[in-house]
């Protein structure tokens, strides 16, 4: 569970980082911001890994989420346009991050020995 968490935790300072670089474009200020998520946003994904996510789902779906959040925060906060294809193309990428979790969770399953016996019965 807290593997989910810290990368939870890397997903939302990778966005508020890329979101500030918008931002320090017109105010250089921001860029401790920028530094921050992003500082924030490695360290979050190193934790999930220390706490047994795998390299293959835990970047798939922090880079997958990250960008189709920051695009949709973006269209909030910068009124910047998300047209139907690129719509799609979120739609898409998530589909395919979802594919890689549910093929990671049954190559889990089948890599864990078959119970036998009689505690099997039980």
């Amino acid at each position: 569970m807290q593997k989910w968490l810290f990368l939870t935790a890397a997903i939302a300072s990778e966005v508020t980082g890329s979101l500030a670089l918008k931002a320090a474009v017109e105010n250089p200020a921001f860029y401790a911001l920028v530094a921050a998520g992003y500082l924030g946003s490695f360290l979050g994904l190193f934790a999930s890994l220390r706490h047994g996510m795998t390299l293959g789902v835990g970047y798939g779906i922090w880079g997958a989420t990250g960008v189709a959040a920051t695009a949709v925060l973006s269209s909030i906060v910068y009124g910047e346009t998300i047209t139907p294809l690129m719509g799609a193309g979120l739609v898409l990428v998530m589909v395919g991050v979802l594919l890689v979790e549910l093929g990671s969770q049954v190559a889990q399953r089948r890599s864990q020995p078959e119970a036998t016996g009689p505690e099997v019965a039980r």
